[in-house]
């Protein structure tokens, strides 16, 4: 009698999983967006370009990757070339988009797939995740749309469905191992690589964040918070800690002919080995004038500029103060001079990017993505 009622359920449980596979598909097929890095229905899936657009998405809005999408494949239209390129040429190309480790472990990745696996990349969630930069879900992502393995990308448009979908009311990430379990027993042997994109297009254009168009959804019938009336309220997630505030100085030092100077960051750590002008260390206060001297690059006629650059990081805000000195002649230094066209396309982060324009009283050509 146990034996029955277990196959009974497992048989029931298998035509509800069918059904949702089918029905989220059936409308993927009619309103799947349009993007640079999808393949269109009967095309081949390039691996490379799922996995260049899956690092550039990370934490990053499409609107936001698009252009450097379309940039980096214009000059490196496969992962044998992108690997001959160098770290600073990548950094370069990436600035901008934030979160710069991504870039580093991008170009890392590049060297490792390009020289020890032939240019061919790995082809399962498991052996992805040995990739620098590859995650659970990116690696989910990359495998299921590349290669058609039966995974469960997850990234916030899919457990926010899926948490809908089985009124998951436990917080995130707590839940992110249930809602992943979840998922994985809807994909479908076919179509895995649709059925986790269908999911992220349901996320971002049906089952918003607010006001989800549940009218809209092909998943409504089924979607047990919309039957508790509470399908806005999830996923919950726990209390973010208040970000910190830190305070600091820059020095932008300028030749007679417009150069700036400039100095690497190490390569481990916040912006690493990334450009940027020479700063002070970073406090809860602003230091005073004589203090933020005394960590002047170069002794000269340091200028403090009116205002302040302010920018977020992930676990903390900042603002620094911008001192600016003119040299007739270049002092000696580690770094290196850059002139105002070679900034544009030099490895600097937004944020330097920011301190450079507010010293120079620069606009747009600091911040141009070519």
């Amino acid at each position: 009698m146990h034996t029955r009622n277990t196959r009974n359920h497992h048989s029931r449980s298998a035509k509800k999983k069918a059904s949702t596979a089918e029905l989220l598909l059936a409308w993927y097929n009619a309103n799947r967006r349009e993007l640079a890095w999808r393949a269109k229905p009967g095309e081949p899936v390039d691996p490379y370009r799922v996995w260049l657009s899956e690092i550039m998405l990370q934490q990053t809005t499409v609107a936001a990757v698009t252009p450097y999408y379309r940039a980096f494949l214009k000059r490196w239209p496969d992962v044998k070339h992108l690997a001959r390129a160098s770290l600073d040429e990548v950094c370069g190309a990436w600035a901008g988009l934030g979160y710069y480790s991504r870039a580093r472990n991008l170009w890392r990745a590049a060297q490792i797939i390009a020289t020890q696996k032939g240019g061919a990349f790995p082809t399962t969630a498991k052996s992805l995740r040995e990739l620098p930069g590859v995650g659970a879900y990116t690696a989910a992502a990359i495998a299921a749309i590349a290669f058609g393995e039966r995974v469960a990308a997850m990234d916030a448009n899919a457990e926010r469905v899926i948490a809908r979908l089985f009124a998951i009311a436990e917080a995130l990430p707590k839940a992110r191992h249930q809602l992943t379990e979840l998922a994985t027993a809807l994909v479908p042997e076919s179509r895995p690589g649709d059925f986790a994109q269908a999911l992220m297009d349901l996320g971002s254009a049906v089952c918003l964040s607010r006001r989800p168009r549940c009218a809209d959804c092909p998943l409504s019938a089924g979607c047990r918070a919309r039957q508790l009336g509470i399908a806005e309220t999830l996923p919950r997630k726990a209390a973010k800690r208040p970000r910190p505030l830190k305070r600091g100085t820059a020095f932008v030092a300028v030749d007679r002919m417009g150069a700036v100077y400039l100095v690497r960051r190490p390569e481990n750590g916040l912006l690493g080995g990334m450009l940027q002008p020479p700063l002070g260390e970073w406090g809860a206060a602003f230091p005073a004038r004589a203090a933020a001297l005394e960590e002047a690059p170069f002794t000269g006629n340091w200028l403090k500029k009116p205002g302040l650059v302010r920018h977020g990081f992930t676990h903390f805000e900042l603002e620094m103060e911008v001192y600016v000195a003119n040299f007739s002649r270049r002092p000696n230094g580690e770094g290196m001079w850059l002139s105002a066209p070679d900034l544009a396309g030099a490895a600097l982060p937004t944020v330097m990017r920011k301190t450079l324009s507010h010293a120079l009283d620069a606009d747009v050509p600091l911040f141009k993505v070519s």
